[in-house]
């Protein structure tokens, strides 16, 4: 498998604030990939700097292209997405009109054909991101009469919808219930062995636990655990320092002994 996602060096300084420190970090093709870590950790900020929100120095490679000096629209263009961890929707849009308005990529040829009133047709991609997510039902809706959770999954299914060659999500089970969250996995699972490489970032240990390849752990900014699900959830450092004594590491204990069989796995 060849690094659709690399960094090397990766650093952010707010003042004299480390934020992200010397990061490398790596997702194959396919691989769904989560970065978790106490709040605080640079898990954000390291996402924000790859999509280009924030400077960064260190090296950003795209499928081996390098990003420096790229802004954000320019990365998206490339094929990096993001979702939000505040889900922001048009609200004088249905969702299926906010998912469009994502995934349309304006070229001259479209541009000069809406001029002469002919617009093109729009692509079948963004009712194609409802249905992974089960939303099809709630396409012509407004952005008003969606729950929380519901917001959250509409911003993973725009992301979805840019058909990006890497996915990032900032904690999309944040204000799901259980059994959303448990089915918002097995659909990001899906889409990965789909070909879709992901960088999930998310609280719900569960939920990571459960459907990620590969998992790597942050703390003030720095890795201090990298390596398969199984592997770090045993390593004391992680427990230590990200989950906080043997409470916590019991939680996670019971989180891995309940994870259903992944997809595709025997």
């Amino acid at each position: 498998m060849s690094a659709v996602l690399a960094t090397t060096g990766l650093s952010v300084r707010f003042g004299g604030v480390h934020a992200v420190d010397q990061v490398e970090l790596a997702a194959e093709d396919g691989q769904l990939v989560g970065l978790i870590g106490p709040n605080g950790a640079g898990k954000t900020t390291f996402v924000d700097a790859i999509t280009g929100y924030v400077r960064y120095t260190g090296r950003v490679e795209l499928d081996g292209r390098d990003l420096a000096g790229m802004p954000p629209h320019v990365r998206a263009r490339l094929g990096l997405a993001r979702t939000w961890q505040s889900t922001e929707l048009f609200d004088d849009l249905t969702v299926l009109e906010n998912l469009t308005v994502a995934a349309e990529r304006p070229s001259v040829l479209s541009l000069a054909a809406e001029l002469v009133g002919r617009r093109a047709r729009p692509a079948e991609s963004p009712a194609d991101a409802l249905g992974l997510l089960d939303l099809g039902s709630l396409a012509d809706a407004m952005p008003s009469e969606l729950t929380q959770g519901q917001r959250k999954l509409v911003g993973v299914a725009r992301a979805i919808a840019m058909e990006p060659r890497l996915l990032c999500l900032d904690e999309p089970a944040a204000g799901l219930d259980t059994r959303e969250s448990e089915d918002l996995g097995q659909r990001l699972r899906q889409i990965a062995d789909a070909g879709t490489t992901t960088l999930l970032i998310d609280h719900d240990m569960g939920l990571v636990l459960t459907i990620c390849d590969r998992i790597v752990v942050l703390e003030f900014g720095k890795v201090i655990a990298a390596g398969p699900p199984d592997e770090v959830r045993r390593n004391e450092q992680v427990v230590r320092a990200y989950l906080g004594g043997a409470a916590a590491a019991q939680q996670v204990e019971q989180a891995a002994e309940e994870k259903p069989t992944r997809a595709g796995s025997a």
